[in-house]
């Protein structure tokens, strides 16, 4: 088994929101609800849940744009939470995210020489022509001609602009990369495309991969374990080779959702209830209002992680 490099601890986050628009009372939405979660050297390991689970409020605590309440994050010896931004430079440098939305994460007034070579200065690497000649073999590696350093983000199509994305985080040759939903604003065609250039920039590079999605058919096929997350909280962790056993009802959801050509009947996700107000959750298990196989204990104790095979950990009372 591989090294832990990244040791996430009972981290969690929560916001102060208004119950209603023109209220003025406020709640505590628990975005990240004492997450803890073990990143190994040089895996892929792939985080899954529904929109508004907490899988990008974790992205930015481990990137630092958020600073959790409370918990520990520590990359292999030093812990992480507690330093002050000078002494997070490090980390900054052997962190890089990949955005959804590379339109929105490009700086539209930077040519994509300007883009690609700001990292370089920020972390005073290399001369000009060292600079210049990390930009060339970058853009090669991610499929683009050297050709486009005076080009604008605006000029170029959605795929060109995620691989300048990719480019743009592989360039400080970091050791781990967050991709937040790396395909999902791309067209299908070029989605498999954007994948396979992340795969083998990790078989390259032996680069460590949080990869972010809500396609949970998409993960199972490329990562080498799986989290899930619901409301905020880590209910199961696996390998893949354990994708096709015994599973969270949560994630029996969500694997029932994808469609399958094989399949004759419809699954109608929407039979298993909405997801409860986030502001105001349930007591016990999160899920317990929705799942069809709870029993009495779930509706007033919180289940926590549990080993029930080698490397497949699940939070729920009937395991």
């Amino acid at each position: 088994m591989s090294e832990t490099i990244l040791a996430i601890q009972n981290l969690s986050k929560k916001y102060k929101i208004k119950t209603h628009p023109f209220s003025l009372k406020y709640a505590w939405l628990k975005a990240v609800n004492d997450v803890s979660l073990n990143i190994r050297k040089g895996e892929l390991l792939g985080l899954v849940g529904e929109s508004g689970c907490g899988k990008t409020t974790l992205a930015k605590l481990l990137l630092f744009l958020e600073k959790p309440d409370q918990g520990k994050i520590q990359w292999r010896d030093t812990l992480l939470t507690g330093l002050g931004p000078k002494k997070l430079k490090f980390w900054r440098r052997l962190v890089q995210p990949i955005f959804q939305d590379p339109f929105a994460s490009l700086n539209p007034k930077q040519t994509i020489n300007q883009i690609l070579q700001e990292p370089l200065l920020i972390h005073h690497l290399g001369d000009r022509r060292k600079r210049n000649r990390a930009v060339n073999q970058v853009l090669t590696e991610v499929g683009l001609s050297p050709k486009l350093k005076t080009a604008y983000p605006h000029q170029l199509s959605g795929g060109q602009r995620q691989r300048i994305a990719i480019a743009r985080a592989l360039i400080l040759k970091p050791e781990f990369i967050i991709a937040d939903e790396p395909t999902s604003a791309l067209d299908v065609s070029v989605q498999a495309q954007i994948v396979n250039l992340l795969l083998e920039s990790q078989a390259k590079r032996q680069i460590t991969y949080l990869f972010i999605s809500h396609n949970l058919s998409l993960v199972a096929n490329i990562a080498e374990r799986i989290a899930v997350m619901y409301m905020g909280k880590v209910i199961e962790i696996m390998e893949r080779n354990q994708f096709l056993g015994e599973h969270h009802p949560y994630t029996e959801v969500l694997w029932s959702s994808i469609p399958r050509l094989e399949r004759k009947t419809k699954i109608n996700v929407q039979q298993w209830g909405e997801p409860p107000n986030p502001l105001f959750l349930p007591s016990g298990c999160v899920f317990h209002p929705r799942c069809k196989q709870k029993i009495e204990i779930c509706k007033k104790e919180v289940p926590s992680l549990k080993e029930i095979k080698p490397g497949h950990w699940i939070a729920c009372h009937l395991f």
